[in-house]
């Protein structure tokens, strides 16, 4: 039987992991090119870096809760081996699903927090070349916040999946581990 308590965790942790993604697209750095004083040069000024501390708190309450249904699951490796079920076939392909969109929601909120941490340093002389003021595209960590709640959704349906397929029956095999010889 699945806990509830830990799929409730797993959801408080996904649904801030997913807000936070939210809030680092809406905040993401602009930039605006400034003039000195005696218009000798021109450099860029970006704005607020809050977006970058977001994603990366996002990033780290969805490797939480990753890490959370892993240990609960027994991370589908360990443990007893389960009969050919239903069950244990969707635990299989939910499983591999789960970890393909969190691998996903990783890279896209890291490599937005990344990019958007990144600042050009550069100035130019000329005043008609204006500077390149690099910003985060936008969409990345929209990208990463959907990504988050696919995570969600698989990986509370995978935990439940092997759940219902570890509580029917017992263990394939007939519980003992060793080749049943000692008849011969």
């Amino acid at each position: 039987m699945a806990s509830k308590l830990l799929l409730f965790i797993i959801f408080l942790f996904d649904v801030a992991a997913f807000g936070l993604a939210i809030a680092a697209e809406r905040r993401r750095s602009s930039a605006y090119i400034k003039k000195d004083s005696e218009l000798n040069y021109q450099y860029c000024v970006y704005n607020s870096d809050i977006s970058t501390a977001y994603g990366i708190g996002a990033l780290f309450l969805l490797f939480a809760s990753q890490v959370l249904i892993m240990i609960a699951s027994k991370c589908f490796c360990c443990g007893r081996a389960l009969k050919p079920t239903g069950s244990r076939a969707w635990a299989v392909i939910l499983f591999i699903i789960c970890w393909v969109f969190f691998i996903i929601a990783e890279l896209c909120l890291l490599a937005g927090s990344v990019r958007n941490a990144y600042h050009t340093k550069y100035r130019t002389f000329f005043v008609n070349d204006p500077p390149s003021c690099e910003m985060l595209r936008k969409g990345v960590f929209a990208a990463g916040a959907a990504f988050v709640f696919l995570t969600f959704v698989f990986s509370e349906l995978y935990y439940v999946c092997l759940s219902k397929a570890r509580g029917s029956n017992q263990s394939y095999g007939g519980g003992e581990a060793g080749i049943g010889l000692a008849a011969y």
